[in-house]
């Protein structure tokens, strides 16, 4: 499942859309924090042709369902 869209809020916290069309505000921090400084975070931006989403022009990405999980994961944590 595709990113659609990114939305960076603050720190690691990110809105994102997937291509089923759920949005999901999330933070990345722990899926991310060991390999993408906070100040990189705004070089985040969407790959056209695999919907990953990528940092650094592209050094570091992250697969869309790997994304997915980790949102999807850490909502129900937030919720239990």
């Amino acid at each position: 499942m595709k990113l659609k869209q990114i939305e960076h809020i603050e720190a690691y916290r990110f809105i994102l859309t997937f291509e089923n069309g759920e949005i999901i505000q999330a933070d990345l921090k722990g899926l991310i924090g060991s390999f993408i400084a906070e100040d990189a975070l705004q070089t985040a931006r969407i790959d056209p042709d695999w919907g990953c989403l990528e940092f650094n022009q592209g050094a570091a990405d992250i697969e869309p369902k790997t994304l997915y999980r980790f949102v999807c994961e850490a909502c129900q944590q937030e919720a239990a």
